[in-house]
């Protein structure tokens, strides 16, 4: 097993190192004419970057000082951003190098052929003409006098053919696509400094440099303006036509930490009073950090306002941060937490699970004690923060789950990699006779940045088949 996990560790460093390598090739060493300053430079920025983001990572999970967290944090996670949008811009640029290269060339070479015909303004009248035999006068023109003949004649002998050397321009070759100093040959070409290759290779990587900052950018300023609501309706077959139109707002992966802090959680707790839910229920990951560090942060969440409160439970994150005093942390905010438990509301239960990370600790999900002993003939709805818990969720007769952890891939194609791991990456889709919601949550793991999955807050309206 330590083999396998060396061998893994080793298999992963050396792609990173790879894929570092060619953004450094492609960005840096591919723009310059020769080794200085400015490749010296990209490689330390690189190195550097990656320096900061396992700093970042090692100090939330090694519990260091809460300060040094919030120094590395913010580089170090945009930094795991940019490398991501850097490599696939690169990457992307492989397919615009040739095209532009080829349009380049052609456009060299159309010019050196109006330059070799004589249609070019600058070129004498003569050069457009057929070539004139040794020994003749070139034709004369009305316009102009007799000019006088340079051909060889007898009194001028002739002097013996000299071997050219390999300086002289006649021994040299000339190339119309690029010239011995990587430039165009003559002054036919539109680039004659800095080369074609060179050029090429500045204006992909300018254009893959300008394309991740904008993408980073664009997606930490989503994050940081705070989540979106987002409405679903979900009809239930057992629900009563009383409890028709009943708002549970739905909130998951606030990610409270380093980066994230008590003006966002402020910002969300704002979002969620102003839909004015019946019950608000934070499925999980609401923070990474001790209740210590992160006390101060969460305490907005005592704002809430629901008409049947707001609930609580476990994620993979609180088992990382200290989930018993997280429990009783929100306990003393005001928020209910449901440790495979259940509440009978006036029309329907609500139940919620421990997540799965909790087994380690001995603290697992227990369905038979959140749902054992229910009567089946209410609807049931039950939080659960993992999308992989829907299997048990159907098998106890649940009519709706709500979960998030998977934040929707949150970056750009991590849907792809979200999506093999968990059964519905987001949005609302059937299992049997049990729904399952999934919310991409409304902050953000590691860097403050999504890109294809807007964070959001959602209002989940439930609806009785019998109205």
């Amino acid at each position: 097993m330590v083999v396998v996990f060396v061998l893994a560790a080793l298999l992963v460093v050396g792609v990173l190192v790879t894929a570092n390598w060619y953004v450094w090739r492609r960005l840096f060493r591919d723009t310059t004419r020769a080794p200085g300053p400015v490749r010296r430079i990209g490689a330390a920025v690189i190195a550097g970057g990656w320096v900061l983001t396992v700093g970042a990572l090692v100090a939330e999970r090694a519990g260091a000082p809460f300060w040094l967290q919030r120094v590395l944090a913010w580089p170090g996670f945009l930094w795991l951003a940019l490398s991501l949008y850097l490599l696939l811009a690169v990457v992307a640029g492989e397919i615009v190098r040739p095209l532009l290269r080829r349009y380049l060339e052609r456009r060299a070479a159309a010019r050196q052929a109006r330059a070799t015909t004589g249609v070019e303004p600058s070129a004498s009248p003569a050069a457009a003409d057929e070539r004139i035999p040794a020994g003749t006068a070139p034709p004369q023109t009305s316009d102009a006098p007799d000019a006088p003949q340079t051909s060889d004649t007898p009194d001028t002998p002739k002097a013996p053919d000299a071997p050219e050397s390999p300086d002289t321009p006649s021994s040299r070759t000339t190339d119309t696509t690029e010239g011995a100093d990587g430039s165009d040959a003559g002054a036919a070409s539109p680039l004659a400094r800095p080369s074609r290759r060179l050029f090429v290779s500045r204006v992909v990587a300018g254009a893959a440099a300008a394309a991740a900052v904008g993408t980073v950018g664009h997606g930490t300023y989503g994050v940081l303006s705070g989540p979106k609501v987002k409405r679903v309706t979900v009809p239930l077959a057992r629900l009563p036509r009383a409890a028709h139109g009943f708002r549970i707002a739905v909130v998951s992966d606030i990610h409270l930490g380093p980066v994230l802090g008590r003006g966002f959680a402020q910002q969300v707790v704002d979002t969620i009073n102003s839909t004015q839910p019946d019950l608000v229920a934070v499925v999980g990951d609401l923070v990474d950090g001790s209740v210590k560090d992160l006390g101060p942060a969460a305490a907005p969440l005592s704002q809430l306002k629901a008409r049947h409160g707001a609930y609580f439970v476990t994620g993979n994150h609180e088992y990382f941060s200290g989930a018993e005093q997280w429990v009783a942390e929100v306990r003393r905010l005001g928020l209910l937490p449901l440790e495979n438990a259940r509440t009978e509301l006036p029309h329907f239960d609500l139940a919620g699970v421990n997540d799965v990370a909790g087994e380690d600790e001995g603290q697992g999900p227990d369905y038979a004690r959140a749902l054992g002993d229910r009567d089946r003939s209410r609807a049931c709805v039950l939080l659960a923060h993992q999308p992989v818990q829907i299997h048990d969720a159907v098998d106890h007769g649940v009519d709706l789950q709500l979960s998030g952890h998977t934040h929707g891939g949150q970056l750009w194609p991590g849907n792809l990699i979200a999506g093999a791991a968990n059964p519905t990456v987001a949005g609302l889709e059937r299992y049997g006779d049990t729904q399952l919601y999934v919310s991409r949550g409304a902050g953000a793991w590691g860097p403050p940045t999504r890109v294809g999955a807007p964070s959001d807050i959602t209002v989940i309206e439930l609806a009785s088949r019998k109205a």
